[in-house]
């Protein structure tokens, strides 16, 4: 007997609730006993002798210190991943392992760690830019702009066969211009172009695979929020790397529409031309682009004044920003309840972005002072593998870690250890083909670590981009077919991410031309 999917949902998000609520339940009881201990130390330390060294959680001062570097990692790591499959935050799980062990390993006064770690990030000026460019997204995406735009590419390409798709697919990337961040994208297209393909007699797997693949160009292509993390971490300039990420972008988006156009030119019944009741005049179209000017110039403007050196980050973001109100009121959408919704987004989303970051930098942080990077970099050689074997291994693991943390995790986690030690090697090329000048390594894995993180979007069975798919996908759709949908699209980015390592130039070409180095 045939299950109904739509029953199987219902189970497994029962069972996900139950779960929920055990180990919510085993996380109170944990805090009441911590609580109920501290209490008994500060009653001891204030009514009886200060200096005693007896108290419990004096004692677990240094209890770890004997543990060398290999069951340390063990220890941190294990502990990480048993918790955040128990689905408890990732900045506060890092954070709170962090303290935990530095108390455990070191002592009182190696707790100074904590700050000296934390305030460094607090006050680099370059990230700044990531709440500015999440509202630049958020009031765009409120004011109704993102569906204007849709609707005139999709007037556009719709008398093609496979043409919404495509038209999906080019929206999105537009779209990635606009909103850097992949969730949104993935969501926005979803209930906007879905529907419209779907009506239309579209195949599911080329419909949803268009929309989650489209959607994670958001991460690539600038002003990526990722980008900018990855280059505060990696000590990297944002607009070298904002150039590095542009032409692979570009580059796998245009794999994206070829794939849908010649799939749908060779069988028509996957993605049919839309009726001719429904298109309009070339006359039609050229007055539609209009519609595209203002939000089009707005990212031109960004951009160019990042990329030129004329403007930081910061300052471009900040120009984004207030470029975004400018033409929500031009388009006569901008409204307070927009303003108000803009800004409680942005306050949610750099939240969680900050939270995790602090709390990943001290986990990391002492690890690394334990003597982790070089624990890492020793375990990698021992391996006996060349420059582009260690680089494969780096990029599997990201992919592994990519079906279990989000994207800011992986990064504030995995690239503080893996960049000094990609910088320690040499990439002479393969094949005979031109290698990565010892300047560029750190941009161009900057890239393909980018491009990793976009497998892992689509990575079944925990990508994120299938499950932001699955909250506005018609229930009749089986979660298989959207695991279905995203496998050649994976494909064409594992290509993709292929051309970048055989062809650094793809990378560097674009930084070299505008900043002549």
């Amino acid at each position: 007997m045939e299950k109904n999917p739509v029953v199987e949902v219902a189970t497994s998000s029962s069972n996900e609730d139950n779960s929920g609520k055990v180990w919510t339940w085993v996380m109170i009881l944990a805090s009441v006993a911590l609580t109920f201990m501290v209490l008994v130390e500060i009653i001891n330390i204030v009514f009886y002798d200060p200096y005693e060294d007896a108290y419990f959680l004096f004692r677990m001062s240094g209890v770890l210190a004997s543990y060398d570097i290999s069951t340390l990692t063990w220890v941190m790591f294990g502990s990480l991943l048993v918790l955040l499959m128990a689905g408890l935050p990732l900045a506060f799980v890092t954070g709170g392992l962090g303290v935990v062990f530095v108390y455990l390993v070191g002592d009182q006064a190696m707790l100074n760690i904590i700050p000296s770690r934390i305030f460094p990030m607090m006050t680099n000026s370059d990230l700044a830019a990531i709440p500015l460019f999440i509202f630049m997204a958020a009031l765009l995406e409120r004011a109704g702009l993102i569906e204007e735009m849709f609707t005139v590419v999709y007037k556009w390409l719709g008398g093609l066969r496979g043409g919404l798709a495509a038209a999906t697919i080019l929206a999105s990337t537009i779209l990635a211009a606009m909103v850097g961040v992949i969730g949104a994208a993935v969501v926005t297209m979803g209930i906007i172009a879905l529907p419209s393909m779907l009506s239309r007699n579209y195949d599911p797997k080329i419909a949803l695979g268009s929309i989650m693949a489209g959607g994670t160009l958001g991460i690539l292509i600038p002003p990526s929020i990722l980008a900018i993390l990855y280059a505060v971490v990696a000590q990297q300039s944002v607009g070298e790397l904002y150039l590095g990420c542009l032409v692979p972008g570009l580059l796998l988006s245009g794999m994206y529409i070829g794939y849908v156009l010649i799939r749908t030119w060779l069988n028509p019944e996957l993605g049919p031309a839309v009726d001719i009741k429904e298109r309009i005049s070339f006359k039609e179209k050229i007055f539609l682009l209009k519609n595209l000017i203002a939000p089009v110039i707005l990212v031109m403007l960004v951009l160019g004044l990042l990329f030129s050196g004329v403007a930081t980050p910061v300052e471009s973001a900040g120009v984004g920003s207030f470029g975004a109100i400018g033409v929500a009121m031009m388009h006569r959408r901008f409204s307070v309840l927009a303003l108000k919704e803009a800004s409680i987004t942005t306050l949610k989303a750099s939240s969680m972005v900050l939270w995790i970051i602090f709390g990943a930098s001290v986990f990391v942080g002492f690890y690394i002072l334990q003597g982790g990077q070089a624990f890492i970099t020793e375990l990698l050689l021992s391996t006996g593998m060349g420059s582009y074997g260690i680089l494969f291994l780096m990029m599997i693991l990201l992919v592994v870690l990519g079906m279990f943390l989000d994207w800011v995790g992986i990064l504030l986690l995995a690239v503080p250890i893996f960049v000094p030690i990609i910088k320690t090697l040499t990439f002479d090329g393969l094949f005979g083909l031109p290698g990565v000048a010892a300047a560029d390594v750190a941009i161009w894995f900057g890239v393909i670590y980018i491009v990793n993180m976009q497998m892992s979007f689509l990575s079944p069975p925990f990508g994120y981009a299938l499950f932001y798919l699955r909250g506005v996908t018609p229930p009749e759709i089986p979660m298989s077919t959207i695991f279905r949908s995203a496998l050649v699209f994976l494909g064409l980015q594992v290509v993709g991410l292929t051309l970048c390592v055989l062809f650094p130039a793809l990378v560097s070409w674009l930084p070299h031309l505008v900043y002549g180095r």
